[in-house]
C-alpha cells in the first residue's frame, strides 16, 4: 500500500475543487501535484485562468490561492503499479469534510475518468456532491490534444 504523500491545496477562500485519482511517481517524488512535465494540467488551468504557467511549487500554491481553486485526490492510499490508474486496487478514499466544512467550495471537478469512477463508488456517497468529469490532463490521454482540453476545462470558471 503506497499512502498519498501531498496535503491538500485549499484555503476559507476555495471555490472550487479538482480532484484527481492518486499522484503519479513524479508528483510523489516533487511533493506536490501534477510534477510531471507532461501533464498538462498546470498549462490548461493558467491558460484558462488568462496567465503565465507556475513553475515553482510555490508559485502553483499561490496561484491555486488567487483564483480559490483546491486541489487534492481520491485516493489516500492504494496499491498502484507506478503511475498507472489502471492498476489502481484496495482503495482507501480520502476524507473531503475538511475542505468541504472549512472551504467555500460551490463546484467540484474529477480530473479524468479513473478519479470520477473512483469519486462516484467512495465520496459520492459520503458527501452527496456531484462532481462534473473533466477529460484527464494525463499525457496518458493522447486522444485530448492541449487546445481541447482548455476548451473543456473553462468551465471550471
Amino acid at each position: 500500500m503506497i499512502q498519498h504523500p501531498i496535503e491538500p491545496i485549499y484555503n476559507k477562500d476555495s471555490q472550487i475543487l479538482i480532484l484527481g485519482s492518486f499522484p503519479s511517481v513524479k508528483s510523489r517524488e516533487e511533493g506536490f501535484f501534477y510534477g510531471h512535465p507532461q501533464n498538462r494540467f498546470w498549462k490548461v488551468l493558467a491558460a484558462v485562468c488568462g496567465t503565465d504557467v507556475p513553475a515553482t511549487i510555490q508559485e502553483k500554491k499561490t496561484f491555486l490561492y488567487q483564483h480559490r481553486i483546491a486541489v487534492w485526490d481520491v485516493i489516500a492510499s492504494c496499491e498502484i503499479e507506478g503511475s498507472s490508474d489502471s492498476s489502481i486496487k484496495n482503495v482507501v478514499s480520502n476524507d473531503l469534510s475538511p475542505i468541504l466544512l472549512q472551504a467555500s467550495i460551490t463546484k467540484i471537478f474529477v480530473n479524468g475518468k479513473k478519479a470520477a469512477q473512483l469519486y462516484q463508488k467512495y465520496i459520492f456517497p459520503q458527501t452527496k456532491r456531484e462532481a462534473v468529469c473533466l477529460p484527464s490532463t494525463s499525457p496518458a490521454n493522447a486522444a485530448w490534444n492541449l487546445e481541447r482540453l482548455i476548451e473543456e476545462w473553462r468551465c471550471i470558471l
